[in-house]
């Protein structure tokens, strides 16, 4: 083979694969629970594909190709790797809020993804609500906690609707092993208590006016609106931070007494991570300037808040598009501080 036929290969191998960049990346995503990983996943899948490209037959299609390429990817890196935890997965009662916080920066944690990098553009609607609720933080986390064949086998059949057939092809296994490894995982899943059932989406108007709520409550440190908004079992939880706290006295207490930035003091910038709603939250610094603090994920229901993921790993701020500083105003004051 030529350059020119290389050239030309690798054009006509681009031209074909790249409308299946964001789709894998979301596949990696839901595998490995990282951002970070899940585009190291995909880059080495696609290095993958392009050495194995010339004997590419076509036996399936190009799709499914890729997605046994990239399944095999994550659980060749998955091999020996700590799982992915959210403080509540590391098997610790909850968390006092008045005991000193504990932060272990060598857990490898959770990342919650921003919806741009996993949003789907599909013709059905619900297809593209399926995809976002497969990514549900909540959802990553619980499937951290499975053997990595079981992960895979639960993405593949329930996710991408895959037949067992083609599941036990793509992890050279038998169908048998495939419907026994899928029965333990949706098992282990309903243990957890998942379920879409309760679950409303960010963009339903009473929401948009709780989020309203929750953020002006924040930022003005208004400790008794912003207990006000969470529901009677609501969990807080903020890696690299062990601790998980539960119930809306606990979490108020624990703002109250433990978050540094008095009234007036913290900015709340809306994003999506997880198709969920999320913010970046800013703090005030004696420059005079906002600078990122945490990113948080929340989960609603109709009774109000009921989950709250605060990451304090700043990488992340860039990944959603959140701008690296926020001016006070012309004052001199933040908005919402009055």
């Amino acid at each position: 083979m030529t350059v020119t036929d290389t050239g030309l290969l690798e054009d006509e191998f681009l031209e074909l694969t790249d409308q299946y960049r964001r789709e894998l990346f979301s596949h990696c995503y839901r595998m490995v629970g990282s951002v970070h990983d899940a585009e190291d996943m995909v880059q080495e899948t696609y290095l993958r594909a392009w050495r194995a490209y010339h004997g590419f037959e076509g036996r399936s299609t190009l799709r499914t190709w890729l997605y046994r390429i990239a399944t095999n990817t994550c659980l060749t890196s998955l091999e020996g790797r700590a799982r992915r935890p959210l403080p509540t997965g590391l098997g610790a009662p909850r968390a006092n809020p008045d005991d000193p916080l504990e932060r272990r920066e060598e857990v490898p944690w959770l990342e919650p993804v921003p919806d741009a990098m996993v949003a789907l553009a599909a013709p059905d609607p619900a297809t593209v609500v399926a995809a976002q609720h497969s990514v549900r933080l909540a959802l990553v986390a619980a499937m951290q906690h499975l053997p990595a064949r079981q992960r895979a086998v639960l993405v593949l059949r329930d996710v991408l609707a895959w037949s067992a057939a083609e599941v036990a092809e793509a992890l050279e296994t038998s169908t048998a092993a495939v419907n026994s490894m899928l029965q333990r995982a949706r098992a282990q899943l309903a243990e957890a208590g998942l379920s879409e059932d309760d679950i409303v989406e960010p963009t339903d108007p009473g929401m948009r006016e709780m989020l309203d709520r929750y953020a002006l409550a924040l930022e003005r440190k208004d400790v008794t609106a912003l207990v006000e908004l969470f529901t009677a079992e609501a969990l807080w939880e903020m890696p690299p931070f062990t601790g998980w706290y539960q119930g809306p006295t606990d979490i108020g207490r624990l703002v109250d007494t433990q978050c540094p930035a008095g009234a007036g003091q913290l900015r709340m910038v809306p994003t999506a991570a997880n198709g969920q709603a999320a913010f970046g939250m800013y703090m005030l610094s004696p420059d005079g300037v906002f600078h990122p603090f945490q990113l948080q994920v929340l989960e609603l229901t109709p009774a109000g808040i009921s989950h709250v993921v605060a990451f304090f790993d700043l990488r992340l701020f860039p990944l959603f598009g959140l701008p690296p500083t926020l001016a006070t105003d012309a004052t001199g004051a933040p908005p919402n501080s009055g």
